[in-house]
């Protein structure tokens, strides 16, 4: 049996403010917008982000697809690894970011994790295995 090895590209978030969006991903995410184009349909914006020197896309922004879907039709989360939740959840409380959880959760396998809330309502999940 051929096993193709596969794993998660990208993960596509609607958007209403393109601008204010890429901000928020750039500013308190840490990632790096890595390309900006129109659709060939001549309405769909997108935009690419990733983290550093990586040509990789983990987010793509989409604006002009749908204002229509339901909230939980975008994405309902995505997760971000980091090395250090403790780190990254005292970085962020120092800003404006909304909070989902007001405390580290710890899993009884030792995962760790905490939710902020994106420009759009979606969740991000920062995670520490």
């Amino acid at each position: 049996m051929n096993m193709a090895r596969k794993r998660v590209d990208h993960v596509g978030i609607m958007v209403r403010d393109m601008e204010a969006t890429i901000r928020f991903y750039e500013e308190f995410v840490g990632l790096t917008l890595k390309g900006r184009l129109t659709h060939t349909n001549g309405v769909i914006e997108l935009a690419f982000l990733g983290f550093g020197d990586s040509d990789e896309t983990e987010i793509e922004l989409i604006q002009h697809y749908n204002g229509e879907l339901p909230v939980e039709g975008r994405v309902h989360h995505f997760a971000i690894y980091v090395d250090d939740v403790d780190a990254e959840f005292a970085r962020l409380k120092q800003t404006s970011v909304t909070f989902i959880d007001e405390d580290i959760t710890t899993l009884p396998n030792g995962y760790r994790y905490f939710f902020i809330s994106g420009p759009e309502g979606e969740r991000i999940e920062f995670f520490q295995r």
